[in-house]
């Protein structure tokens, strides 16, 4: 789908989009479509359920007096009530809409609008971004999908009088995007296909974008003591790999101290030795979504030329059962000279990102440290597919964490870090074992075993267990699939807090 942007004109064919504000109060472009019609949109809205609720769509047919094929009314709700996130929103709900009609092309008008808190130009580029997310789709595979079923839309404008204002606005947002749908192809990707040593392809891709890029392969690592992540791997007939990505991006006498990402980029987990059940086991492709988003996120800063410096790092490896494999009771050394007794080799997330942290913190001494991690399925019995599990350190990074989440729709719930959970990772024959006593609180213990690789660094541990994989249509910018959780989030997060 091609996303254009022009002037205010009544299109000629296609589907022409106009925003109705609470109560059924015509926006501007509306109106004039109203009056080209002799009154037949009014009419139309004020038919049925049609309030001009927030994000409520009402099609008809185009009325005599229009040419183009149909119009679609857009709800905007209460106009001192309109923000950046709506905007988005009602973008994908438009591209939603416009493929289940089967339509090929289409206007969304975008009026300046009294005591509206956002401009025109604001509001077209929020748009154009949320019609791009929803736009994605993971379709390579499919060899015989009936016509039907593919979407229709091939191209939408954005209609706004300052044109060239909104196209330039749209463009880092568009940066973020191509994030996002990189994020969403690595993590839809089956495990055959993208095992750690072709994603190590698509990172060193990266350096065509200006990321500088370092692989350690496993001799590298043994070297330096990651015995944690070694070990996970040692089963699988594929190397495991640190990657590490650097964009360099703060402006001449600006502060040169990196902020750090570091995901868990678990390629396939079968659980080990510690085996999973068959059931679901073919969902466990996703369960490198915290590298996913890593790699995006690099993809996003670059592209849109963030003046600040980040490193992302991400521990790639596959969890495989074999004559080689890790055994439940062995005991193996971090990076971080710290010893772990493995109880459990279904709990290898924390193992890989144990030294990926260790050695993220001692290498760059951020100013902070954000880990992503499909880490526990408890967090999913808590908290859902709605919300990520945040657990910190540092009280500013989490409140502007869970700001910027809030700002993207990507939402983080804070839960305890607390010496009285600490003590259940306690070993008997080592520094600390891998799990928690039986099922309790899996998330926080978890979240507590991490925090032993992190030393005075403000760190986040955000849990995306629930929010990688959407079963179903999510939202209206997140389609049935990969997500790409977390990519907007950071990249907010970093615009909001740390450019220079």
């Amino acid at each position: 789908m091609k996303i254009e942007f022009s002037k205010i004109s009544v299109p000629t064919q296609g589907t022409v989009v106009v925003g109705v504000l609470a109560e059924r109060a015509l926006s501007p472009s509306a109106k004039q479509l109203d009056d080209l019609s002799g009154g037949a949109v009014s009419r139309a809205a004020a038919m049925g359920r049609f309030k001009g609720k927030k994000n409520q769509v009402l099609a008809i047919v185009a009325p005599q007096g229009l040419s183009a094929n149909q119009v679609l009314l857009v709800g905007l709700g209460k106009v001192e009530e309109i923000d950046a996130l709506q905007m988005g929103t009602l973008g994908g709900t438009v591209v939603g809409a416009l493929n289940r009609a089967g339509e090929a092309s289409a206007a969304i008008i975008v009026d300046a609008l009294d005591a509206c808190p956002l401009s025109a130009v604001e509001m077209a580029a929020e748009i154009a971004l949320g019609a791009r997310l929803r736009g994605y789709r993971f379709d390579k595979y499919r060899t015989k999908e009936k016509a039907e079923d593919k979407p229709t839309l091939e191209g939408l404008t954005i209609m706004c009088a300052q044109t060239d204002a909104a196209a330039k606005a749209y463009a880092p947002r568009d940066k973020v995007a191509d994030g996002v749908f990189l994020s969403r192809d690595l993590v839809s990707e089956p495990s055959n296909v993208k095992y750690p040593a072709a994603i190590v392809e698509d990172i060193r891709a990266l350096a065509e974008s200006g990321v500088d890029i370092e692989i350690l392969d496993e001799g590298k690592m043994a070297a330096l003591g990651m015995h944690s992540l070694l070990g996970v791997g040692q089963g699988s007939a594929r190397e495991s790999y640190l990657a590490i990505m650097r964009w360099n991006g703060a402006p001449d006498g600006a502060d040169q101290q990196p902020v750090a990402f570091v995901g868990k980029g678990m390629t396939f987990d079968t659980g080990g030795i510690s085996i999973k059940p068959s059931a679901g086991m073919e969902e466990m492709k996703y369960d490198m979504a915290g590298a996913g988003t890593v790699i995006g996120l690099m993809k996003a800063l670059a592209g849109r030329k963030a003046r600040l410096n980040a490193v992302g790092v991400v521990g790639l490896v596959e969890n495989m059962p074999s004559g080689t494999a890790q055994r439940p009771g062995d005991v193996v050394t971090s990076m971080s000279g710290q010893t772990i007794e493995v109880i459990n080799t279904d709990a290898e997330g924390r193992l890989v990102l144990a030294d990926a942290l260790w050695y993220t913190q001692a290498t760059f001494k951020p100013k902070f440290m954000i880990d992503l991690a499909t880490l526990t399925g408890a967090v999913i019995i808590s908290l859902g597919t709605f919300q990520a599990g945040l657990f910190s350190n540092d009280d500013a990074l989490t409140e502007r964490l869970i700001g910027a989440g809030k700002a993207v729709g990507e939402r983080l719930w804070r839960l305890p870090l607390d010496e009285l959970y600490d003590k259940d990772v306690n070993s008997e024959i080592a520094d600390m074992k891998n799990v928690g006593k039986g099922r309790e609180a899996g998330s926080v213990t978890a979240a507590q075993f991490l925090q032993r690789f992190v030393d005075e660094v403000p760190w986040a541990h955000l849990d995306i267990a629930g929010m990688a994989w959407m079963k179903r249509n999510h939202t209206a910018v997140v389609p049935k699939g990969a997500s790409g959780f977390g990519v907007r989030l950071l990249d907010r997060l970093v615009a909001d807090h740390y450019e220079a």
